[in-house]
């Protein structure tokens, strides 16, 4: 059996937004050494009576093929990168994700307004994404954003699952030449849970040293964790903000915690979200298994 390429899958729908995150994969695709490929998803529509959808359906996926053909030529040109292109019917976030299981893909990359939706996908839909992606996703949000990665925002918490955000931030900064820039928020003054934070913050410090990724370390008091990212991403002038996507892992299939949904829609900044894999306890300190 043929092995597949390593694959990032860029959704576009020809918006601007898209686009800009078709021009963020850039980087990512040449360091990883991945093929792009475009996806674009036609909505199934009802309104038109059948003899006139099947016709209008078959002269608008050829219209959208050529467009998608061209776009991917462009981007080849351009970047040098391999490019693929893919046409799916049904419900866009469905599409995304069977997409990405197909392919086996390492990232989707992926535009987003942050709700206010200038196409379909781009807003509501890339929460659904998120939630239940095989693969991490980027979501790009704003208009301009400086090439490569010099700084990686990791909020670090008591969570079990922070080891596979440390890897994967471990990872991209290998990649980029990164710092990873550790944060935790204290929204306690509880001296245990201080004290704890405190240990896992050096811990997770030392780990990543140990991999030759340049780390600082910040604490940073507050009762708004998500506000607080944020916040201190924007001052440092941060790249890429890295975040898991569940905080209760009972619920995994169905929520992405309230915090990683303030920070996907109230940055500019690219955030790399990651689906942790689901385990029975979920309480233990980041390096304590």
């Amino acid at each position: 059996m043929a092995v597949l390429r390593n694959h990032i899958l860029v959704p576009v729908d020809f918006s601007e937004q898209s686009f800009i995150a078709l021009g963020q994969s850039y980087n990512l695709a040449r360091l990883t050494k991945a093929t792009l490929t475009l996806l674009y998803v036609i909505e199934e529509s009802f309104q038109l009576p059948i003899f006139k959808k099947k016709k209008e359906d078959k002269s608008m996926e050829k219209k959208i093929r050529k467009e998608l053909e061209k776009l991917a030529h462009d981007t080849t040109e351009k970047s040098g990168i391999k490019v693929e292109t893919m046409i799916a019917r049904g419900k866009v976030y469905e599409e995304i994700q069977k997409a990405a299981r197909k392919l086996k893909c390492s990232f989707i990359v992926m535009g987003t307004s942050g709700g206010s939706g200038i196409k379909k996908f781009i807003g509501s839909n890339s929460l659904r994404v998120i939630r239940e992606s095989p693969c991490p996703v980027i979501t790009i949000r704003g208009k301009k954003h400086r090439l490569g990665c010099k700084h990686i925002v990791l909020p670090l918490d008591l969570t079990k699952e922070t080891k596979e955000k440390v890897m994967k931030g471990i990872e991209i900064a290998r990649l980029f030449g990164s710092v990873i820039n550790l944060i935790t928020v204290l929204t306690s003054d509880d001296e245990f849970i201080v004290n704890k934070l405190k240990r896992q913050m050096d811990q997770v410090h030392d780990f990543i040293k140990q991999h030759d990724v340049s780390c600082s370390v910040e604490y940073i008091h507050g009762s708004d964790i998500s506000d607080e990212v944020v916040k201190y991403a924007r001052k440092i002038k941060s790249d890429l903000i890295l975040i898991m996507t569940q905080e209760e892992m009972n619920w995994t299939n169905m929520f992405i915690s309230s915090e990683a949904q303030e920070i996907i829609n109230g940055t500019d900044i690219p955030v790399l979200s990651i689906r942790p894999v689901v385990r029975k306890n979920t309480t233990l300190s980041v390096f304590e298994y």
